[in-house]
């Protein structure tokens, strides 16, 4: 598989390592600074509970210094099952004759958009199962952005559509580009090359370097905010982790820049596969929780997604650790957010199991009851800060400014649109603890946001 190198990443993969270097690699992580590789391999190579704490303290420490207190909302919306692939543990295999397909049209993604503004959210991760023409897909990803992008309640609309497809031609990506995404996710779901050859037994995603290749391309065609990640229990989770660190050494030699984001999902069960029942490398919630804290450590100024595949009490431990992106009340299914009087059992339509069913609002009262910051915010985007430009702003920790304003003022919008009063009273309370911790000249930007969005006005940023 191209770019790793699998013979380097199983002599790091169980290392035996002192308390001192432990200790010397935090002390360089509270520095801000970016780990090697074989630092990465000795902090997940702890066991010790003892040792293993010093790392979760460090990755607290490095997540509120570069995020602060706000965690970025968002939601998926499946637009299609329909897939040319054969991959062991996805219920939208093209050979599993259990499922349900479905395809949604440009009316119906836009309805479906309705719906999730109604309930406050701003940003979408739309996701589609691989046809068979790559053609067909770019066609049918533009004209879905289109039609989230036109959707609209009450004044509110989609802020940004970030995407999960497919690989394409630079060409077709930069079709992509014009039509206003935010960030390409791919995942190379397994780096191990036999376990991926072995897990995707037919379709264009059976060939591991059209995957690899879809983040290359995406760049090339000048999408520089991307997002990579494996699917954690098709393999040893230890080689996993390196190797996509080793993919993000690559892509910062290569570009300049790695990702913009990195996902870390676990397998769940999915209908029609036996192998998503039973998985052979199942990893528990504390090796979990080892690992999100050690590439909030590796790589501290990339954002780390968490999605509805945990569980509501998981999630909230690790929002504090190093997650900075999760999604609400999701869907894995097209289609799947119809009203509940009209909604169908989606059991064969959708891709894999969810554990955390709360609704935003739930989870924006989790967040503000542990006083932190659920934000819409889509401003990087808008103002052009990502990929180089995003970074340059980061490391000296000159975007958080930014990013806090950004995040106060979403949060008032959704209390002020969206929020049932007891949700609306936490979040006001924290709004004014959070402003009294601002300087002056950033206090008098936030006042007159605030006033505005007292007199009607929506969707400021700076």
């Amino acid at each position: 598989m191209k770019h790793i190198d699998e013979a380097k990443i199983n002599s790091l993969t169980d290392l035996n390592v002192s308390e001192q270097e432990i200790d010397g690699i935090l002390k360089k992580t509270r520095l801000l600074k970016r780990l090697t590789l074989e630092e990465s391999a000795k902090l997940l190579s702890v066991k010790d509970a003892f040792l293993l704490k010093k790392i979760y303290d460090a990755a607290a420490y490095v997540k509120n210094a570069i995020y602060g207190k706000r965690v970025v909302m968002f939601v998926p919306l499946y637009i299609s099952n329909v897939c040319a692939n054969s991959c062991l543990y996805c219920g939208f295999a093209r050979n599993n004759k259990l499922a349900v397909r479905k395809k949604l049209s440009a009316q119906e993604i836009k309805e479906q958009t309705e719906i999730l503004l109604k309930r406050g959210h701003k940003r979408i991760l739309m996701v589609a199962g691989e046809m068979v023409s790559s053609q067909e897909n770019v066609d049918y990803y533009v004209d879905a952005v289109k039609a989230i992008y036109e959707a609209e309640y009450k004044g509110n609309k989609i802020k940004r559509v970030n995407i999960n497809v497919a690989p394409m031609s630079v060409e077709q990506f930069k079709r992509l580009k014009q039509s206003g995404i935010g960030t390409y996710q791919i995942f190379q779901e397994t780096y191990h090359d036999a376990t991926y050859k072995k897990l995707h037994i037919a379709g264009a995603k059976s060939d591991p370097n059209n995957r690899l290749d879809a983040v290359d391309n995406a760049f090339r065609a000048g999408i520089d905010d991307v997002g990579i990640g494996p699917l954690l229990g098709l393999y040893d989770c230890r080689f996993e982790i390196l190797a996509m660190l080793m993919h993000i050494e690559y892509l910062e030699k290569t570009y300049g820049v790695g990702p913009h984001t990195i996902s870390v999902p676990r397998i769940e069960p999915a209908p029609g596969s036996s192998y998503a029942d039973k998985p052979e490398y199942p990893i528990s919630d504390e090796g979990f929780k080892k690992l999100v804290a050690v590439l909030r450590l590796s790589v501290p100024y990339t954002g780390i997604i968490m999605s509805t595949r945990e569980t509501a009490e998981l999630r909230d431990v690790l929002v504090n650790l190093g997650v900075s992106q999760i999604s609400a009340e999701s869907k894995v299914t097209p289609g799947g957010y119809e009203e509940e009087s009209s909604c169908h059992n989606d059991k064969l339509e959708r891709q894999f199991s969810l554990n955390d069913q709360r609704a935003l609002s739930e989870i924006v009262k989790s967040l503000l009851s542990q006083g932190l910051i659920p934000s819409f915010c889509a401003a990087c985007y808008r103002k052009n800060r990502t990929g180089e430009h995003f970074m340059y702003l980061a490391r000296p920790g000159a975007i958080k400014h930014m990013c806090d304003i950004n995040a106060l003022v979403t949060l008032k919008e959704y209390l002020e649109d969206f929020a049932p009063l007891e949700i609306k009273a936490l979040g006001c309370e924290l709004i004014e603890k959070c402003k009294s911790k601002l300087d002056n000249a950033s206090l008098k930007v936030l006042e007159k946001f605030f006033k505005n969005i007292d007199n009607g006005i929506r969707d400021e940023y700076i």
